[in-house]
């Protein structure tokens, strides 16, 4: 997520500057042609226009999508941020000494902070997991790999989930999660069986393990949606359309303003050069822009700051069980925060 007012002007010149080296081709050669007595090669703008007024529908609608599919991801974020901080305080005040229970107190205050770092490990792997690259996701494109240079992506550049899972739970457990399929509903699961288990010893009442349990499937729910529009992209047909269209278009525009500035002349014809490349600048970043917005999860500077939301919701776990070497917020890395 960009955190500053706005992309540096550099910098978008700087992501898009490959393209509008092509632009400038597309536009500069049957300028040329027609300059050298390629008079036929114009088109009438009328049909460009009407391609162009199609373009435009569909790169908003592209756009409509993407920006849709990443507020998405934001909201279930936000509730991923309450349900895991009114997990904490269930986990704080509801393990208590059952009356009749003569099992040791001291056990409370572990089983607490057991509690805690399991949650804190489920942020971890799901954060991992959806930084997981996909065939479809642009984060591998050549600018977007240039633009890296800008920040950093903590869950691409550390060597190992089994790393920092091993901050959080024991040998045993680590071991156990990283050999699964899915390391995050795994955790969810060690969760309910350690709840299970506290009933079971007369450290929850019924009610309580019930409304700890209602957190979890609460955060089973969150964790499917993130899942969702992880593993299911923006639709392929409509995303080959929309380049097909915006290139076609792209193509078009300058043997239609060669036919409009002929006439005003004919040293007037070349600028359809620099025109021709406003033209399709507009056009390509507008379908470019909603292209690194479709998914929110990737690693791009776009995205959902996952990371730095994870970290926070560690605070104030670890503020809640009493923690006071508490790691810090994070903050931007080149106003992008991830």
């Amino acid at each position: 997520m960009h955190a500053g007012r706005h992309y540096p002007l550099k910098h978008v010149i700087l992501w898009t500057r490959r393209e509008t080296f092509a632009f400038a081709v597309i536009a500069a050669v049957p300028t040329i042609l027609y300059a050298t007595g390629w008079s036929w090669i114009t088109v009438p703008w009328l049909p460009i226009a009407l391609i162009g007024t199609a373009v435009a529908f569909i790169t908003g609608f592209k756009n409509n999508a993407s920006y849709a599919r990443l507020w998405e991801a934001r909201q279930i974020w936000g509730s991923i941020v309450n349900t895991s901080r009114s997990f904490g305080v269930m986990a704080c005040d509801y393990l208590l000494q059952e009356p009749g229970n003569s099992g040791p107190v001291v056990d409370l205050a572990a089983a607490r902070d057991r509690l805690i770092a399991r949650h804190i490990a489920w942020l971890t792997a799901l954060r991992f997991q959806l930084r997981e690259p996909r065939a479809w996701e642009n984060i591998g494109l050549v600018h977007n790999a240039e633009y890296r240079r800008y920040y950093q992506i903590p869950e691409r550049d550390n060597d190992y989930l089994g790393i920092e899972l091993g901050k959080l739970l024991t040998p045993a457990d680590c071991a156990a999660i990283l050999a699964t399929k899915n390391p995050a509903a795994q955790l969810l699961a060690q969760q309910s069986h350690a709840l299970r288990d506290l009933r079971e010893r007369g450290f929850l009442s019924d009610y309580r393990h019930v409304a700890l349990t209602d957190a979890l499937v609460e955060l089973y729910e969150h964790q499917g949606k993130c899942e969702r529009i992880k593993n299911f992209p923006y639709p392929r047909q409509f995303a080959t359309l929309n380049l097909l269209f915006v290139w076609l278009f792209i193509a078009l525009v300058p043997l239609g303003l060669l036919q409009e500035f002929s006439k005003l002349g004919d040293g007037f014809v070349w600028l359809t050069i620099p025109a021709g490349v406003i033209v399709a600048w507009v056009f390509h970043t507008m379908d470019k822009i909603g292209e690194s917005t479709e998914n929110p999860f990737e690693g791009g500077p776009n995205d959902v700051p996952i990371t730095a939301i994870a970290r926070a919701i560690e605070v104030d776990l670890r503020e809640m069980v009493g923690q006071k070497d508490l790691p810090p917020l994070l903050q931007p890395r080149g106003e992008i925060l991830m």
